[in-house]
C-alpha cells in the first residue's frame, strides 16, 4: 500500500521535479475562503478561484472612480471607453499578438463567442452553384461547439464530426486544381480537452489552414476555430505563433472573476468576411427606422458587440491580469506548476492496489502525463471495488464532500470524449435517456455500467496539499485497515417512510391568511410533545366508508409466519433540515402530513441552506402545537420562540418564488424576530420562510413524494449505532416494523387505512446521513458503510407519492396501523431522475 506523509511547503517535491525552479506560491492570505471553509477545492477546469487581491483592487478602482455608459459622450464614459480600449490591448498582450492581427470581441463567455461564429462565418449551403461549405468539429469538443450544428444545419450547411484518430491519417494533400477552390470550411478542435487534460497539437492550426492537414478531402479553403476556453486557464497561448482564426474564451476559467464575460479573438484576415444580420444599440453607424437602411460600424468590436457592453466586469479584467502577473510571474510557471501537481496525483492515483493486486481507479487519459506540453492538470477517473467494478460517480462525489474536497462528475458537456473513453456507444447514450438519465443528474450507473466519472483539476490557486489531501482521502476510504471486511452490525427492526428533507411539500399560494401572535411567555406553559399533538380526529363516517373499500381491494403481503407490517413510529420536520419531531397519530392531507416541511432557512442570498451546507441546522428543534396553533423553535442556550401556524402576510406580505430541489414554489418570509433568532443560533445571516398556502394553483403539485425506508439487519457499519441513532439519520417521517430485510424494493403501491402510497423508487442516499442529528458532528465511515452492505449503492429505502382519496376530510397516520404493501409481477421500479428525490435532509 502506498501512503502519504505531510509536507512542509511543498516547494521541495514540485521544484525538485523541475530542476529546483519553485512552484507558484499565491500565499494562505489569496485563498482566505477557501481556507477559513477548510475545503479542497479540484475544479478549476470548471472554474478558476479569484484571489483576494483581485477583488480589493477591483473594488478600490470602483471607489476612486467613476465609470459610466461607454456609449455616451460625458467624462464619466469617456473613462469607461478608454479603459475598455485599454483591456482589449491588454488582452491581446496576454497571448503575444496585436490589434494589426486580431480583434477582441467581447460576449457573454466562451459559448456566446462560438454561437457568433456560427452565425456569422461566410457558409456557402448546399444547392448553390458553388461547391458547399462543411463545418467539422473534433469529438473531443465541448457541448457548446457541437451545438454550433444546430445554426449550421438551419442553413443547410452539412456538419461532420472527426475523431482525434482521423485527423491524424489526413495528411495528404488535396490535387493543385482543387486547392485553388475558395469555399469556406471551418474546423473546430479543443486546445486542449475539457474531460481528459489532453492538449492536442497546436501545430494543426498552420497544418490545416495550409492544405497539408485535410480534416475530410473537400476542395476549399481552410478556417481554424481553436476552443481555447480549457487551455488558457492554465498554459500559455502565443498567437503570435499560432494564428488561429477564431479563439473563444471565458475570463473565469483564468481568474474565477469575473463570470459571466468572454471574448472572441478574430484574425483580422477572415473579420471582414464575417456577416451579421441583426443590429443592436452601439453597432450601427447610421440606420432609418421608417425604411430598410442600415449602415454598420467599422469597427469589428463595435459592430458585433450588440448594446452596452458589461463594462464594470471588463475593467475588473485589468484587474485580473495585473494580480496574476503578481502572483505567479505569468503563464508559463502556471503551466509548470499545475502540471508538476497533475503528474504527482496521477502517479500515486495509477500505483495504488488493493490487497488482491487491484487497481482502485481506473484513469481516462491519451498521455502517462509525462509532459506538459502535451497533458494538462485534469485527471478523469472512476473509483473501483476490489473485484473491478466501477463505484458510481455520485457516491465518489458525496463521500469527497464529507471530506470537504470539490470535485467535478458526470460527462463535462463532453460526450465525445465520454464515449470515447467509457465505451459508451450511441445505443447506449439513448438507452440510458430511457431510462431517465439525463446530462448533469446523479444517476451513475445502469445496468452496472457508469455513465459518466469524476475530474480533478488544479489551477494557479491549488497547492501541495490540496493533492495530499485528496490522495489521502482516496486511501482511507478505499484501503482501510482490512479489505477483508467490516465488522457487522445486527439492526433488526423498523422500517421508516419520509418526505425528503430536499423536497419540500411546497405549493404555490396567493391567498394568505392572518397570524396568530402569542408572546414567548406562554411558551413555558405549552404542554410535552406527547400532548402538543392535539390528537386530530377525523369525520368517521366517511373515513370508516373509504377504509372499508380499501381494505377490501388490498391484499397484505405477510412473510415469516404471516406477521403483519405495521407502523412503530411517526416523524415530522416542520423546517427542512432541521430536528424532528416524533407523535403518535397526525393528519395526512394532500400534501402529506401536515405542517411536514413547510418552512425552510434561506441564506442572505435566499438560497435553501441544508445540512450539507449548515450541519448544526440539527440543533433546531422545531414543534406543532395544534392546540395554540403555533410552531415552537428551540435551541440549546436560545429562549423559545413561536412562528404562527396560519399565514399572516396580509396585504404587506412580500410573495417571492424560491427554488426547492429543482422546484419553484411561492414562499413569504417569517419576519425579523425569528431571522434573527436564527442568525444568533447559527452565527450567520439567514431567514426562515414558508410555503404560501394556497394549494390550488398548481392542481399536479398536490401529489408529494415520501421516502419509506426499512432499518435492515444486514446494515454494515464499521462503528455500530443504536437504533435510535439510525432512525435520527435516515431522517424518516414513519417508522415501520417488517419481517424481511429490503421487501420494499419489491413493493409496487402500499395502503395505510384509507390511504395509498404509489412506489416511485429508491433513495440513494447522501452525505446527510453521516451527520449526528444530536451533536452535529460528521461520521464520514457511515456512507461508506452503507455502499459496502447494499454492492456498491447507497440505496436504503423507497419514495412514495401520495395519492388523495377524492373526499372532503383528512386522514390520519397512526401508530400500530397495519401497513399493506401490493406486488407486481415484472413491474420495473425506476429510480428517480432528479435532483431532488437525492437526499433526505
Amino acid at each position: 500500500m502506498l501512503l502519504l506523509r505531510r509536507h512542509r511547503p511543498f516547494v521541495s517535491p514540485l521544484a525538485a521535479f523541475f530542476g529546483g525552479q519553485g512552484p507558484v506560491d499565491v500565499g494562505e492570505g489569496e485563498r482566505s475562503g477557501q481556507t477559513w471553509l477548510c475545503i479542497t477545492y479540484l475544479d478549476h477546469a470548471g472554474s478558476a478561484l479569484f484571489p483576494e487581491s483581485l477583488l480589493k483592487a477591483f473594488t478600490d478602482d470602483l471607489r476612486n472612480n467613476v465609470y459610466g455608459n461607454p456609449h455616451s459622450q460625458n467624462i464619466s464614459s469617456k473613462l469607461t471607453y478608454d479603459t475598455i480600449e485599454h483591456v482589449r490591448y491588454r488582452i491581446l498582450q496576454h497571448f503575444h499578438t496585436t490589434a494589426e492581427d486580431y480583434t477582441i470581441i467581447f460576449t457573454s463567455g466562451c459559448t456566446a463567442a462560438l454561437k457568433l461564429i456560427a452565425e456569422s462565418f461566410p457558409w456557402i449551403p448546399e444547392g448553390t452553384k458553388q461547391p458547399s461549405s462543411r463545418f467539422c468539429y473534433l469529438t473531443d469538443s465541448h457541448t457548446s461547439v457541437v451545438g454550433m450544428r444546430g445554426i449550421t444545419a438551419s442553413m443547410n450547411v452539412l456538419s461532420v464530426p472527426i475523431e482525434p484518430k482521423e485527423i491524424l491519417l489526413a495528411k495528404s494533400r488535396l490535387p493543385a486544381e482543387e486547392q485553388n477552390c475558395t469555399t469556406p470550411h471551418l474546423f473546430s478542435y479543443p486546445a486542449q480537452s475539457n474531460f481528459s487534460g489532453t492538449k492536442y497539437p497546436l501545430s494543426w492550426i498552420q497544418d490545416i489552414k495550409s492544405g497539408k492537414l485535410c480534416p475530410i478531402k473537400i476542395p476549399g479553403k481552410w478556417f481554424v476555430l481553436l476552443d481555447a476556453a480549457s487551455y488558457v486557464s492554465s498554459s500559455p497561448l502565443d498567437l503570435g505563433v499560432h494564428q488561429a482564426d477564431f479563439i473563444p474564451i471565458s475570463f473565469y476559467k483564468i481568474f474565477g472573476f469575473p463570470t459571466g464575460l468572454g471574448a472572441l479573438l478574430v484574425n483580422n484576415r477572415i473579420a471582414p468576411l464575417l456577416r451579421k444580420t441583426y443590429f443592436g444599440g452601439g453597432t450601427a453607424a447610421a440606420y432609418l427606422a421608417g425604411e430598410d437602411f442600415y449602415f454598420p460600424r467599422k469597427s469589428i468590436a463595435e459592430r458585433f458587440e450588440d448594446g452596452t457592453v458589461s463594462f464594470l466586469d471588463i475593467i475588473a479584467l485589468k484587474h485580473g491580469f495585473d494580480v496574476l502577473e503578481k502572483l505567479t510571474g505569468g503563464m508559463e510557471k502556471i503551466k509548470q506548476h499545475t502540471f508538476a501537481l497533475a503528474h504527482y496525483t496521477y502517479t500515486v492515483l495509477s500505483n495504488l492496489k488493493y490487497a488482491n493486486g487491484a487497481p482502485v481507479v481506473r484513469i481516462y487519459s491519451d498521455t502517462d502525463f509525462s509532459n506538459p506540453d502535451v497533458q494538462g492538470p485534469i485527471i478523469n477517473f472512476n473509483v473501483l471495488d476490489e473485484n473491478g467494478e466501477v463505484l458510481g460517480f455520485s457516491q465518489v462525489d458525496s463521500m469527497a464532500s464529507l471530506h470537504n474536497i470539490h470535485v467535478r462528475t458526470g460527462c463535462f458537456c463532453n460526450t465525445g470524449a465520454c464515449q470515447m473513453h467509457l465505451g459508451i456507444s450511441n445505443e447506449d447514450i439513448q438507452k440510458n435517456l430511457q431510462a431517465g438519465h439525463v446530462c448533469g443528474d446523479n444517476i451513475d450507473l445502469i445496468d452496472g455500467r457508469p455513465t459518466g466519472s469524476v475530474r480533478i483539476s488544479f489551477g494557479y490557486m491549488s497547492t501541495f496539499e490540496d493533492a495530499q489531501t485528496f490522495l489521502n482521502f482516496i486511501i482511507a476510504t478505499r484501503l482501510s485497515k482490512s479489505d477483508a471486511g467490516i465488522p457487522c452490525q445486527s439492526v433488526t427492526e423498523p422500517m421508516t417512510e419520509s418526505v425528503p428533507d430536499d423536497h419540500l411539500s411546497f405549493n404555490s399560494a396567493d391567498k394568505l391568511s392572518q397570524m396568530l401572535q402569542i408572546s414567548d411567555g406562554e411558551l413555558r406553559n405549552i404542554p410535552s410533545e406527547a400532548d402538543t399533538t392535539g390528537r386530530w380526529q377525523p369525520l368517521e363516517p366517511e373515513a370508516e366508508s373509504i377504509r372499508a373499500a380499501v381494505s377490501e381491494t388490498a391484499v397484505p403481503t405477510c412473510r415469516k409466519g404471516g406477521k403483519p407490517i405495521t407502523i412503530a413510529r411517526i416523524y415530522l420536520y416542520p423546517i427542512k433540515s432541521c430536528s424532528a419531531f416524533e407523535v403518535t397519530e397526525w393528519p395526512v392531507g394532500n400534501q402529506g402530513l401536515l405542517y411536514d416541511r413547510n418552512w425552510m432557512v434561506v441564506n442572505q442570498n435566499g438560497v435553501c441552506m441544508t445540512q450539507k451546507q449548515e450541519p448544526r441546522l440539527c440543533l433546531v428543534n422545531p414543534s406543532i402545537d395544534l392546540k395554540h396553533k403555533i410552531m415552537v423553535i428551540q435551541a440549546e442556550g436560545m429562549d423559545p420562540i413561536s412562528v404562527p401556524l396560519e399565514d399572516n402576510t396580509g396585504k404587506k406580505a412580500v410573495i417571492c418564488e424560491s427554488k426547492v430541489c429543482s422546484h419553484r414554489v411561492k414562499t413569504y418570509d417569517c419576519g425579523e424576530r425569528i431571522a434573527g433568532w436564527l442568525s444568533t443560533f447559527l452565527g450567520r445571516p439567514c431567514r426562515l420562510i414558508r410555503q404560501s398556502s394556497d394549494v390550488e394553483s398548481k392542481s399536479h403539485q398536490k401529489n408529494t413524494k415520501g421516502m419509506l425506508f426499512l432499518q435492515h439487519k444486514h446494515l454494515v457499519l464499521k462503528e455500530p449505532l443504536e437504533i435510535e441513532e439510525l432512525i435520527r439519520r435516515f431522517r424518516a417521517n414513519i417508522v415501520i416494523n417488517a419481517p424481511e430485510s429490503f421487501e420494499e424494493e419489491e413493493w409496487v403501491e402500499i395502503s395505510i387505512g384509507a390511504l395509498q402510497f404509489q412506489v416511485v423508487g429508491p433513495c440513494s442516499r447522501c452525505q446527510i446521513i453521516c451527520i449526528d442529528q444530536q451533536s452535529g458532528e460528521r461520521n464520514k465511515e457511515i456512507l461508506q458503510s452503507l455502499s459496502a452492505a447494499r454492492g456498491r449503492k447507497t440505496n436504503f429505502g423507497i419514495y412514495l407519492m401520495n395519492q388523495p382519496l377524492h373526499s372532503s376530510f383528512s386522514d390520519t397516520l397512526s401508530v400500530g396501523s397495519q401497513v399493506l404493501p401490493v406486488l407486481k409481477e415484472n413491474t420495473e421500479i425506476q429510480p428517480p431522475t432528479s435532483r431532488e428525490e437525492k437526499c433526505s435532509g
